[in-house]
């Protein structure tokens, strides 16, 4: 493999940046929207499970 120029480099990686399609502000906020929800969910069921197992574990060893 023969060794890029560092200007060659960097044309080739303007080149690929360029091919990027980035997304609308809209979009992104729609992104973190649903990010947190499902972080939200999430964090609730693991709380809910976890709160379960604890009651199941209290039964069996009976404390």
């Amino acid at each position: 493999m023969a060794k890029t120029n560092p200007a060659q480099f960097v044309r080739q990686v303007r080149q690929e940046a360029n091919k990027v399609t980035w997304p609308t502000r809209r979009e992104t906020g729609i992104a973190t929207i649903m990010v947190f929800v499902m972080v939200t969910l999430m964090s609730v069921f693991f709380l809910v499970v976890d709160e379960i197992i604890a009651l199941g574990i209290q039964l069996v060893l009976g404390t």
